[in-house]
């Protein structure tokens, strides 16, 4: 608990100075077409494969709670050169792509002028909007880390108990409610392979015709997956907050989430108001794409997400 006392200190002594430095319409002046270019590429992205609102959703958290919202989750592998991207919680993660298209075409448009970092959060932005959530602005200026190393990688698993949960994003500078409403919004839209939540199926407490239903997709060989959200599973809303309270999770800290002291309140207010809910969202994602930023002189603006500018 000390230790993450003193993490969550150190964040409100060294993130204002570099918040003050995002601002809104940052590249305004330096690439104006930035944000249609980003945009367009993230509708195209949606109008073949609405799951990648997901996936951007998953890979800006995985990059911010572990170095800050670096793009460090981006940089490839190498011989001898593991990265973020070489450990478990991160094998999963996919939509670099899309993240690739965005960069080529901004830099034909406007060369080593935005980073991947920003790009990354403004992408999500576009997604969730096309999903049906909330719209919101976002400050930019980020600039891109420079280093990615495994051994930062230490994200919560699908079995956390919620109080392991509520230290993990307290020492990222998040409240409970900001934590409830952004595991809740991220699974309105997500999917999971059975193999990560057997534990779920051994629960007696699980709805019944849920359980079945997934012990038989279950039986299918290459580990496949099901949604996390069993009624609107493309859609960014509230409708996963209604389905925990009903035993209808498909995650152990999903369903926790509905009946714990600490947050069983905020599940509940969320399943009774998407506007709500919309509401803190935004909020959330806002403050979740400000977590230990690089900004001013700080790190760099890679000419390839993938790569460091100096190929080390």
């Amino acid at each position: 608990m000390k230790s993450i006392t003193a993490l969550f200190l150190l964040f409100c002594f060294l993130v204002p100075s570099a918040l003050a430095q995002l601002k809104f319409a940052f590249y305004g002046p330096s690439c104006h077409r930035a944000g249609s270019i980003i945009s367009t590429v993230v509708a195209n992205s949606f109008r073949s494969d609405p799951s990648i609102t997901a996936a951007l959703l998953r890979m800006q958290f995985h990059d911010c709670f572990v170095t800050g919202c670096d793009a460090s989750l981006l940089i490839d592998p190498r011989p001898g050169k593991p990265s973020e991207k070489s450990t478990g919680p991160n094998a999963s993660v996919r939509g670099y792509e899309v993240i690739d298209e965005i960069k080529r075409q901004l830099e034909v448009a406007c060369p080593g002028i935005v980073s991947c970092a920003d790009i990354v959060a403004l992408a999500t932005r576009d997604a969730i909007k096309l999903a049906g959530g909330p719209s919101f602005l976002i400050k930019t200026g980020r600039r891109d880390g420079l280093r990615s190393n495994p051994a930062d990688v230490n994200l919560p698993g699908p079995t956390i108990p919620v109080s392991a949960s509520i230290q993990a994003f307290a020492a990222k500078g998040m409240s409970v409610n900001d934590m409830v409403t952004l595991i809740g919004g991220g699974h309105s839209v997500g999917s999971i392979h059975c193999s990560l939540f057997q534990d779920r199926l051994n629960d007696p407490a699980m709805d019944r015709s849920l359980n079945a239903q997934l012990r038989n997709t279950c039986r299918a060989p290459n580990d496949p997956s099901v949604f996390l959200d069993q009624r609107t599973p493309f859609v960014v809303d509230n409708a996963i907050f209604g389905e925990m309270q009903r035993q209808r999770a498909v995650m152990r800290i999903d369903s926790n989430l509905a009946f714990d002291g600490a947050t069983r309140g905020i599940v509940s207010s969320f399943a009774q108001s998407n506007s709500l809910f919309r509401q803190r969202f935004a909020q959330a994602m806002e403050k979740m794409g400000t977590i230990g930023v690089l900004t001013g002189r700080a790190g760099e603006i890679r000419r390839n997400c993938r790569v460091f500018n100096n190929g080390r």
